[in-house]
C-alpha cells in the first residue's frame, strides 16, 4: 500500500523535564474486513493493529488498535523529556508491513 503516509507533529525542542504533546495521523484506509464490495465479495481485513513510540529507545506509548477504529488513525499523547533525543514512531499494519517515522527534539 504506498499511499500510506505517517505525520507528526511536535516541538523541535522542550525544556528540560517538561511535558511535549505529540499527535500522530496515518492516512490509512482500515478495513474492518466485514465490509462488502460490489459484486458482495469480502473486503479483506487490513487494519494498523499495533503503535509504539520510543523516545532514545525507551518506550513512551505502546497499543493494540482493533478494527472499530477509523480510517486514518490519529493518536495524540503527552510525554516528558529530560534530555535532547529522538522519537521514534512505529505502526504495524495486518499484512507485516511496518511504517515508521522519526522526530527530533533539542532540549535545553
Amino acid at each position: 500500500m504506498s499511499d500510506v503516509r505517517p505525520r507528526i507533529r511536535a516541538p523541535r525542542d522542550a525544556a528540560a523535564g517538561s511535558s511535549v504533546n505529540i499527535r500522530t495521523l496515518i492516512s490509512h484506509p482500515m478495513e474492518s474486513g466485514t465490509r462488502r464490495d460490489s459484486d458482495g465479495t469480502l473486503v479483506p481485513r487490513q487494519i494498523i493493529n499495533r503503535f509504539a513510540c520510543t523516545f532514545n529507545g525507551r518506550s513512551v506509548i505502546d497499543m493494540d488498535i482493533e478494527p472499530g477504529v477509523s480510517a486514518n488513525p490519529y493518536i495524540e499523547f503527552d510525554a516528558v523529556v529530560d534530555e535532547s533525543g529522538t522519537f521514534e514512531f512505529t505502526w504495524y499494519d495486518d499484512d507485516g508491513t511496518v511504517y515508521s517515522a522519526t522526530h527530533e527534539i533539542a532540549v535545553s
